[in-house]
């Protein structure tokens, strides 16, 4: 047995001061008073820092240099499970954007392997479209968008027989109120998101079992005096979670601010770093759809300045929420770790000594606690 001293220690709610992080023979974790460790119990002493379980991340497109509709495979996986790892994540869904059908097989078929090989760090699989709205669009190919089909339905229902944390984000305007009832019937967790619909039609779409919203603020329509749009769907039904990209790009702090503020649903917000090829890599740029994405002062963009995903870690997320928005550390640090973790069917174990993560105190990096 052996405990982790000198360090504040994040239980999934509060920041512990003169507490230990005890790690027992089968690398399970327990916290206690440092005053109460048993004798002879073998110290660690850390230099300050916070000891907090490995982030998860539900919106990872790419990493390490390669993105999942590139190259749906174990390979791909491999690569972004590594690179996300190096940035302090422990459990991830890879994403695929809007694609072709055999992509999203491919991709189905993936990640059902790595999660019977056991590969770290991917925990379930996220489908961001194809069944979105054009007008919301984004960075998606707006000419592989299309209504959900039975065959559809079929593909997501066996999948997730495999995949228990499997996310499909889609718009209600291609998809109908019992095709999202049957979804969620069958362990889907639906999210709303690239969608133009209007207040009532999201609300339809909540009561219809959606549970969540994806990247809250972009791609959606937006709150105004007379209509609150999806935006004010997401933070005003009762059992609705959202994810956040805080980056200073995606979203104002203050708008940050008066979403947290409106959130009146059980669920809380929770960030996300819907990464690209970019994370964990020094790549300039990188295709996605035969489409050049740049990567330019913290953004990255289409030619025509579109925002195509962020150029983000969690890591970089929690110290923006911290220090700009201005939450409390362990506000952000639950959002990226026990808040999402919560959201899946099969939470990734964050009580093992291989999910913790030691964190400089001043935000700036971190450290597995494994390495330490």
């Amino acid at each position: 047995m052996i405990a982790y001293t000198g360090a504040r220690v994040f239980n999934g709610q509060t920041l512990l001061v003169d507490h230990a992080l005890v790690v027992d023979a089968g690398g399970a974790t327990n916290i206690m008073p440092q005053a109460e460790l048993p004798q002879r119990t073998k110290t660690h002493p850390l230099a300050g820092g916070i000891l907090s379980p490995g982030f998860v991340d539900l919106q990872v497109n790419g990493g390490g240099g390669v993105m999942l509709n590139s190259a749906p495979d174990l390979a791909t996986l491999r690569i972004m499970a590594t690179a996300h790892r190096r940035l302090g994540t422990h459990a991830l869904l890879p994403t695929l954007i809007t694609d072709t059908p055999a992509h999203s097989r491919a991709a189905i078929a993936a990640v059902t392997e790595a999660l019977h090989q056991g590969i770290p760090g991917i925990a379930g699989l996220h489908l961001e479209g194809p069944h979105l709205s054009v007008a919301r669009k984004g960075a998606h190919d707006g000419n592989l968008i299309r209504s959900l089909t039975a065959d559809d339905i079929s593909m997501l229902t066996d999948a997730v027989a495999q995949i228990p944390n499997l996310i499909m984000t889609l718009a209600p305007e291609n998809a109908t109120p019992d095709q999202i009832a049957a979804l969620t019937e069958a362990g889907v967790l639906v999210s709303l998101g690239h969608s133009d619909c209007d207040y009532d039609t999201a609300m339809r779409a909540f009561d219809a079992g959606a549970r969540m919203a994806t990247h809250l603020f972009n791609a959606m329509s937006q709150a105004n005096a007379r209509a609150p749009g999806l935006v004010g769907a997401a933070l005003d039904h009762p059992r609705v979670a959202t994810g956040l990209i805080a980056d200073g790009v995606h979203v104002h702090p203050a708008m940050i601010r008066a979403a947290l503020a409106a959130n009146r649903g059980a669920a809380e917000v929770f960030l996300v770093t819907d990464a690209m090829a970019t994370g964990g890599s020094d790549i300039t740029s990188f295709t996605l759809n035969d489409r050049e994405i740049l990567r330019r002062e913290g953004r990255l963009t289409l030619a025509d300045g579109t925002l195509a995903g962020a150029d983000l870690s969690l890591l970089q997320a929690v110290r923006y929420m911290h220090e700009t928005v201005g939450e409390p550390l362990e506000r952000p640090l639950a959002r990226a770790t026990v808040i999402p973790a919560g959201m899946l069917p099969k939470p990734p174990e964050l009580d093992q000594a291989t999910a913790m993560i030691w964190i400089k105190d001043d935000l700036s990096e971190l450290h597995w606690l494994t390495e330490l």
